[in-house]
């Protein structure tokens, strides 16, 4: 079953915008979690159960008060989707406690590309020269990000590389998904099921937060549930191939909270990298949105 959503362009990309702010906030936290920043560091996997926790609680709070009419949910998919999305998570959240936070945020913008060629196998999809260019493209700033030379390579960026490669193995079950679940019910199910995994995954690593770090956790939850609904509601209102662009700011926003919080700026390979990655990203964004039929924008609305 099909979930149809009025087309506002104007509130979409407002919407997009509103998330990018929260997703790059995200990492921020993540990142005064994972450093010395506010206490002892927390390991990355209680970093994530606090995004799951708190997200849920959020999530939950707003279907309390909005009672969505839920329908039967596919476990199988949700599973997948939820596995790898935690997984993902918590190589980003790995990733921002060494790299910078817009080097960690450009090389994640590779999980579409990781999602078209894993689509190949997995979903018999066919892929064509424009779409093959775009990814050649975005993979050639990945390796300009890696800083390969033996004196500037830096290992925590193949977390962020690993992350992004999982979250296409996610995209891979959001498509599967998309269209036929309301969207606060996949948000629901998502942040139960994350929440589950996470809270398995943190005890041999579990460490007593601090008051400070407390506070970092559920705000890093509340921001992924307030991103979460806003993207996938803007997503829903306009076609995928419009707002995909305007969700490339989460890179403007993760380098000024990085400048803001730690003092970092971007130095020139770094704006050289991301800038190629958001060319290929933004190719392939534009080719998707010309060959894929009108009913396939529902399949990037759960992102």
């Amino acid at each position: 079953m099909s979930i149809a959503t009025p087309q506002n362009p104007a509130l979409a990309a407002a919407l997009i915008l509103a998330a990018t702010t929260f997703i790059a906030g995200t990492t921020l936290m993540a990142k005064a979690l994972g450093t010395d920043l506010l206490g002892a560091p927390l390991h990355p996997m209680q970093i994530s159960h606090g995004r799951f926790l708190f997200a849920f609680i959020g999530i939950s709070t707003a279907v309390l008060i909005l009672r969505p009419r839920f329908t039967r949910p596919h476990w199988g998919y949700h599973i997948g989707r939820t596995t790898f999305g935690w997984a993902g998570v918590t190589l980003m959240f790995a990733s921002v406690a060494y790299i910078p936070l817009a080097d960690a945020t450009a090389i994640t913008f590779l999980n579409p590309v990781f999602g078209m060629l894993l689509a190949i196998p997995l979903l018999g999809e066919r892929v064509g020269p424009w779409r093959w260019g775009a990814a050649l493209v975005a993979m050639v700033g990945a390796m300009i990000l890696l800083r390969p030379a033996p004196a500037s390579f830096q290992p925590a960026a193949l977390l962020a590389l690993g992350a992004a490669a999982v979250m296409g193995l996610e995209l891979i079950f959001i498509k599967k998904l998309a269209g036929r679940e309301g969207p606060l019910q996949v948000l629901w199910f998502n942040n139960l099921l994350g929440m589950m995994i996470a809270s398995c995954a943190v005890l041999p690593v579990w460490q007593m937060p601090g008051a400070a770090q407390w506070g970092a956790l559920a705000a890093l939850g509340l921001l992924m549930a307030c991103a979460q609904a806003c993207f996938i509601n803007g997503m829903a209102r306009a076609d995928a191939s419009f707002v995909a662009p305007f969700s490339y700011a989460t890179l403007v926003f993760a380098a000024l909270y990085d400048f803001l919080g730690f003092g970092e700026v971007p130095d020139a390979v770094s704006f050289l990298g991301a800038c190629i990655i958001l060319a290929g990203a933004a190719i392939l964004a534009w080719r998707e949105g010309r060959v894929r039929p009108p009913a396939g924008r529902a399949a990037a609305a759960v992102k």
